[in-house]
């Protein structure tokens, strides 16, 4: 079964998990170095684009209200004509506001020392588990509040579906979706957190290699994607 396949949470309600935030609870050899979840209200500006949806709406109301005063209507029936049509904006904008809370609130995104685990979704919760050695590089779009989003590129041709991943994906990447830590509070540190964590394990892969190449014929293999001998994860 593909690592990158996302496996439907058994229970309920997220407290029946074995481990927060993960399908089964972790192998002794395996720790914990970071869990987190995205801010919603970043998430309501960002991935939900509340604040451009009211600036839509608010110009439609006021063209609405141009529209009567320009037919020679009164400011009664303009303003008559704008409370008619602001409960249906209020509900719409509430709407994606609610979407932006329970998203974030049913979010879980961790880090191990082998792995990126993403538990996402509303009333279908999914989990996405990224092993370390998948992941080729990651971003890091850093904003001036310490908020960011960290966008993870797979290597293989194992694929997510964008469908299953948003609003966790990076956006306008369709034909080779990247999974993405989004809205994350002291996104820097999670990076950090995150470059140390692949390092130690391509390290640690390296050297399996290395001894198996060592012991096949004398030579040591060389570790890929090394950066002055040492292997790093490209976090731009």
């Amino acid at each position: 079964m593909s690592t990158l396949k996302a496996v439907p949470n058994t229970g309920h309600e997220h407290e029946f998990e074995p481990q927060l935030g993960l399908p089964e609870r972790l192998p002794q050899d395996e720790r914990v170095l970071w869990q987190g979840a995205p801010d919603w209200k970043r998430m309501a500006r960002e991935r939900f684009h509340l604040p451009a949806l009211t600036g839509y709406f608010t110009a439609i109301l006021i063209l609405r209200a141009g529209f009567i005063l320009s037919g020679e209507g009164s400011i009664g029936d303009a303003l008559t004509a704008v409370v008619m049509l602001l409960p249906l904006v209020v509900f719409a904008l509430g709407s994606l506001a609610l979407l932006a809370w329970l998203s974030a609130r049913t979010t879980v995104y961790t880090i191990t020392d082998k792995r990126v685990v993403m538990r996402v979704g509303i009333v279908l919760s999914l989990t996405f588990n990224l092993p370390l050695r998948r992941i080729e590089s990651a971003g890091l779009k850093l904003h001036k509040d310490g908020h960011g989003n960290i966008p993870l590129t797979l290597g293989g041709s194992e694929r997510i579906a964008v469908l299953h991943l948003w609003p966790h994906a990076r956006p306008w990447r369709v034909t080779k979706p990247e999974p993405m830590l989004c809205c994350v509070p002291d996104a820097a540190h999670v990076a950090q957190i995150l470059q140390t964590a692949w390092t130690a394990a391509a390290g640690e892969e390296a050297a399996a290699a290395a001894s198996s190449v060592r012991g096949a014929n004398g030579e040591a293999a060389q570790p890929a994607r090394s950066l002055n001998g040492t292997p790093q994860l490209a976090i731009d």
